[in-house]
């Protein structure tokens, strides 16, 4: 499945870092920051959970929300959440599916060795359930700032 702005995002449900299970539809009338990232507890997934805690007040104020995406499970989420203080749900996607209908399950390079995993992405859903907007192969310097300004655009 091809994933495009400009089309309904694809729907999930996935189990949260607090043991509810989430789905996408239960965001309807907000904007969605869906990001994807690859592990908990490393140094560029920390930088930039902890840059969407510091931003989380003024996308609340835009009526956005905040979802982290990654394989790892609900335990390690949690920790990471409480380690980190994340005012925000991160999502249990150990199978993958969701990553890969958004199309982030890619083929990495990593000192020699080749294997699957998450290239850091970042998605903004409309309050009706349309993907606006994508970052592909994020860099996290600046990044959730981005994430900020194109919402507070849509007015």
């Amino acid at each position: 499945m091809t994933i495009a702005v400009g089309q309904p995002a694809p729907a999930f449900e996935l189990i949260a870092n607090t043991g509810e299970k989430v789905k996408l539809s239960d965001f309807k009338g907000k904007y969605v920051v869906l990001y994807f990232y690859p592990k908990d507890m490393t140094p560029g997934c920390t930088t930039e959970a902890c840059d969407f805690r510091d931003f989380h007040d003024q996308f609340a104020e835009l009526e956005a929300i905040i979802l982290g995406v990654s394989p790892d499970p609900a335990e390690k989420h949690q920790k990471f959440v409480e380690k980190h203080g994340l005012p925000f749900l991160l999502l249990v996607d150990e199978k993958h599916e969701v990553a890969e209908r958004y199309g982030v399950w890619k083929l990495k390079k990593n000192f020699g060795k080749e294997y699957m995993g998450i290239e850091r992405s970042t998605f903004v859903i409309d309050k009706e359930g349309m993907l606006i907007k994508e970052w592909r192969k994020v860099k996290v310097k600046g990044h959730v700032e981005d994430a900020l300004a194109f919402i507070k655009e849509q007015g």
